[in-house]
């Protein structure tokens, strides 16, 4: 994946190849693929959408990036996301799609309460469309959301749901700033796992089980049945140690810092805590390079590891850089820098 393959996505172009755009000063890149080594997923049910500031969508429609101008979007306001269709229930590509779809349709919003109310809604109308083409034949489908609203001259709006992630990445460490959707948390709410505990379970070790997905519910109310609407982890409802990971909330982007937005096939590994260590060395030895040059140095450490260390599954990334000299620090629980 060299640097001179990297091009602006049109129709039926190559989603797993690096693609560039700016939204407003910031440089992005993103791509999604099947994952990677001889150990392919049959196909790739992750998603993701991009809208830059001119109102341009980019999006996947049946696993080929798709392209067109929105109308009547408001100049310098971008949305970005990535999704993860939950192949295990069915129909994952599906849910994530629509999904995408729905994300194309819904107007820009500049509140946080009122992207939170709309994303609700897409949540359950998208519920009662799958529960009419499904009938009894089985559970609906699923997908993480993780999601920026970023509105011109206002912090980035954060809308989180399952085990994808957000991470601000600096020249000295790795930082995630959102909290799983997985019974690890669900043991932390109750007051069954310590933060000690909840740190080795979910950034430690590969265990690929939600208790919350878009379109599929939550287990957070009721651990014993699986309960149509979403339900946000607030900083009242996280302990303590978490409570400054809140879903849904806006967002504090640092000067010079590197933020990824990523599904877990990107970390689903053998030792997550050392490959996710590896990143600021890996993106900080391509300081002066582009967003997408970026992304693909990452993708290619990736590639390099052995077959038997990564675990087959679909990678979605969208990589920001922020212009700016040095990124401030932050007190919150980071990961090891390898």
């Amino acid at each position: 994946m060299s640097s001179a393959a990297l091009h602006l996505p049109s129709d039926q172009a190559d989603p797993a190849i690096p693609f560039r755009l700016r939204i407003g000063a910031c440089d992005v890149a993103a791509c999604s693929r099947r994952g990677a080594g001889p150990r392919l997923r049959e196909e790739n049910q992750d998603n993701l959408v991009v809208v830059d500031g001119t109102g341009m969508a980019t999006w996947l429609a049946g696993q080929r990036l798709q392209r067109r101008r929105l109308a009547g979007w408001p100049p310098g306001h971008a949305r970005l996301a990535v999704l993860d269709g939950m192949g295990g229930h069915g129909h994952g590509r599906e849910a994530a799609e629509a999904v995408a779809a729905g994300l194309l349709a819904l107007p820009p919003c500049r509140d946080g309460a009122a992207l939170a109310h709309a994303l609700d809604a897409l949540h359950a109308d998208l519920q009662r469309d799958f529960d009419a083409i499904a009938g009894s034949a089985g559970p609906r489908p699923g997908t993480t959301l993780t999601m920026l609203e970023w509105a011109p001259h206002a912090a980035p709006l954060l809308y989180h749901v399952g085990d994808s992630r957000l991470y601000e990445i600096t020249a000295a460490r790795v930082t995630p700033l959102t909290v799983d959707h997985v019974p690890a948390t669900a043991c932390a709410l109750g007051g069954a796992l310590d933060e000690a505990g909840w740190w080795t379970q979910v950034h430690g070790e590969h265990r690929p089980q939600l208790s919350q997905a878009f379109i599929l519910g939550n287990a957070f109310a009721d651990p014993a049945r699986l309960a149509d609407p979403l339900f946000a982890l607030t900083a009242a409802r996280l302990p303590p140690w978490l409570a400054h990971m809140a879903d849904r909330r806006a967002l504090a982007l640092q000067p010079g810092a590197t933020y990824l937005l990523a599904t877990d096939g990107l970390w689903s590994c053998s030792d997550p805590y050392g490959w996710a260590g590896q990143w600021p060395q890996l993106l900080g030895a391509a300081t002066d390079a582009d967003a997408a040059t970026m992304l693909a140095a990452l993708l290619d450490a990736y590639d390099a590891h052995p077959a038997a260390f990564f675990h087959p599954d679909n990678v979605t990334a969208i990589l920001l850089r922020i212009p700016g000299a040095g990124a401030q620090a932050r007190d919150e629980t980071v990961l090891p820098v390898a």
